[in-house]
């Protein structure tokens, strides 16, 4: 596919208001791409360039754009070459791995090799794509329908197909190779998006939204991790998906030691504290943050797993399962000392009486579980409650 194509699509659908329009000139488009291609353009198109768990980052600010296009335009080459989405993307992920003192100008000079060869029109559209900001009105949902139209697939498949893929390029680089949908599942170092609770105004109205007997657990204004251990291989992943492992040591070897599986994915709160009490979110994000001496950064602030669910274990994906047996299996694999505080009940008095004693500990209240309820990656059901 040129990108000048690619350009052309995104003019027609930031016109179309229509969402079927839409829905079918993206089927159309990404039914005649090679898979490869079709994984970039639907990264593309939705604004994210890498897939989150890649750790790359683009590192190119509204300066160095400018540059760029100041430094290119009005120059003509004497033939000017049309450039595929494939050798764009190319050129973004070199751009992504320069490092180094001269990082800035390797990268200006990446951009001004891609924009020489461009129509103004591919230029800003490039430009937006960098920026992350496509404003095209081609969301994950409308490239899902679109996936789903193309491969002849049912919707409902596609969407729970994206919950364990994680990335719209990664799916459709998947179904687009002739991968059945009901195939694609959780993998190993391949995180999900977190699974997430919906609000509730009182402890009394979330017992009432899970019939009556329920889970509750210490809600942290902690880090949202996700670990995934092979042996004695970690990687940490935040709820959006990047790869803090270099930066969480301590998280790392803690995981480790702790979770005594050969294989597991669980989902957890790191947490931090200061003479008994929690550490607010705003001073622990410094830890997934840092670039730079984070062996100091460990001992100055040195984080604790705060361990709720398990997602697989020794080749088993559990997220089918009820909540009750995925907890008793992380019972079985984790530590008591990093399970996360807990109490099941169905009695109101007892319920409040757990919902105070977290906020006397400094934490945001508890978060009620349905015991029958799923892991549904990525999705705000009515199984969790925050209170």
């Amino acid at each position: 596919m040129l990108f000048e194509e690619l350009a052309k699509l995104a003019k027609n659908l930031e016109k179309t208001s229509s969402r079927s329009e839409k829905v079918s000139s993206l089927a159309a488009a990404l039914g005649k791409l090679d898979p490869k291609e079709a994984a970039i353009a639907a990264r593309l198109l939705t604004g994210e360039i890498f897939p989150a768990y890649s750790g790359l980052e683009l590192g190119v600010g509204y300066s160095l754009l400018s540059e760029a296009w100041r430094n290119t335009k009005g120059l003509t080459p004497l033939e000017r070459r049309k450039l595929t989405v494939t050798e764009v993307y190319e050129a973004l992920v070199k751009a992504a791995g320069a490092s180094g003192a001269d990082s800035r100008r390797r990268k200006l000079r990446l951009l001004q090799s891609l924009f020489v060869d461009m129509s103004e029109e591919e230029v800003e559209l490039l430009a937006r794509f960098i920026m992350g900001e496509p404003r095209l009105g081609a969301n994950e949902g409308l490239l899902l329908e679109a996936l789903a139209k193309t491969t002849g697939a049912d919707i409902e498949s596609v969407r729970r197909a994206y919950m364990f893929a994680g990335d719209i390029g990664d799916l459709a680089e998947l179904l687009l190779s002739g991968v059945k949908p009901e195939s694609v599942t959780l993998q190993l170092f391949r995180p999900v998006k977190p699974m997430l609770a919906e609000m509730a105004g009182s402890v009394r109205e979330a017992l009432k939204e899970c019939s009556g007997r329920a889970a509750l657990e210490f809600k942290y204004d902690g880090i949202r991790l996700q670990i995934h251990k092979r042996g004695r291989e970690i990687r940490l992943f935040t709820r959006r998906l990047t790869d803090v492992t270099s930066s969480l040591p301590d998280v790392v070897e803690k995981a480790r030691e702790l979770i005594r599986a050969e294989e597991a994915v669980v989902d957890c709160e790191a947490v931090s504290f200061h003479e008994g009490k929690p550490l607010r979110f705003q001073d622990l994000v410094r830890r997934v943050r840092r670039k730079e001496s984070v062996e100091r950064m460990a001992r100055e602030m040195p984080l604790e797993i705060k361990a709720f669910d398990i997602l697989y274990l020794n080749g088993r994906v559990l997220v089918d399962e009820p909540y009750e047996a995925r907890w008793r299996i992380l019972q079985e694999v984790a530590d008591q000392s990093i399970l996360i505080e807990r109490v099941v009940t169905g009695d109101v008095k007892e319920a409040e009486e757990f919902y105070e004693l977290s906020l006397s500990r400094g934490n945001e209240g508890v978060v009620v579980k349905k015991l029958d309820s799923p892991y549904t990656p990525g999705v705000r059901g009515r199984y969790w409650f925050k209170v």
